[in-house]
């Protein structure tokens, strides 16, 4: 979860992920879509297929248990380099640095030069507490995320900063890219009252989409609605785009593959983030 995602955004979600799936085999048996109903509002959710399909080859072939080897667990889906070094490091003591953004930024700044992909995986190889590997690699982590932060690095009270040939000035390689701005415009439609079950209009993406397959969302639409105004506007940010959203009720059913769920299943439902949003916005969740 903490894969490009903000320890701040990942806290609710993972006791909630905990509680639907407490063992390695809730979450291999369960089916897909009740996983990435607990993923909705992550992103990215190849992650979380992963992480499921990651679950099922566990149990099917490891008896439950995880490999206790960075190269055992670089077999299982969705688990690379990075990612298997940490777990390997902290869980099973493994001597194996690990890499992150964070570990690579407090690397530049201490050796004080821009170093390629190998040489930042060999140059953390070499920094390892061999003795105690894995909080050595927290530590290192941490450190780069609290102290040696991208912007207005906290220097003076940095623990290696006699060690530090930059004190937090290497000038950076690459201009950050800067955001996109775009406008859409999102179709609510609901029913209630008159003694029938409260419901919401949403269509789903197609399962070979490149982007959030078969998550549900509501429709888009290709212009603005007839209405004055829109029932509200809202933020919503992806990678590098900045969408405003203006949500406009509507009481016909648009797009095709569209679907009546009941308010109440909406839990249980992989919602797209932004479809999480509105809907907790309307009071429908």
């Amino acid at each position: 979860m903490l894969q490009q995602t903000r320890v701040a955004a990942v806290i609710e979600h993972y006791h909630e992920f905990l509680r639907r799936f407490p063992t390695v085999e809730k979450l291999a048996a369960a089916r897909e879509a009740s996983v990435l109903a607990a993923w909705s509002g992550l992103g990215y959710y190849r992650r979380a297929r992963m992480l499921h399909a990651a679950a099922k080859l566990i149990v099917r072939a490891h008896g439950g248990g995880f490999p206790p080897t960075e190269k055992g667990l670089r077999a299982l889906p969705g688990i690379g380099r990075y990612t298997a070094a940490a777990i390997a490091s902290i869980v099973f003591d493994q001597q194996v640095a690990v890499l992150d953004g964070n570990v690579e930024r407090v690397l530049q700044r201490v050796l004080g030069k821009h170093l390629v992909t190998e040489e930042l995986w060999a140059a953390a190889n070499d920094l390892l507490d061999e003795r105690r590997p894995g909080d050595f690699n927290q530590a290192v982590m941490e450190l780069g995320a609290v102290v040696c932060t991208p912007r207005a690095p906290l220097c003076l009270t940095c623990p290696v900063l006699e060690l530090c040939a930059t004190r937090g000035e290497l000038p950076a390689r690459e201009k950050p890219v800067p955001q996109q701005k775009r406008e859409i415009h999102c179709a609510l439609n609901y029913r209630d009252g008159d003694g029938r079950e409260r419901t919401v209009f949403l269509v789903q993406r197609a399962r070979d989409a490149s982007l959030m397959a078969g998550m549900w969302e509501l429709p888009e639409l290709a212009h603005r609605n007839g209405a004055a105004s829109p029932l509200f506007t809202l933020r919503h940010s992806i990678t590098v785009t900045d969408y405003t959203v203006r949500v406009w009720r509507v009481t016909n059913p648009l797009g095709a593959g569209g679907k009546w769920i009941a308010v109440e299943k909406l839990p249980k439902v992989a919602l797209t983030g932004l479809a999480r949003k509105i809907l907790r916005k309307a009071d429908l969740l």
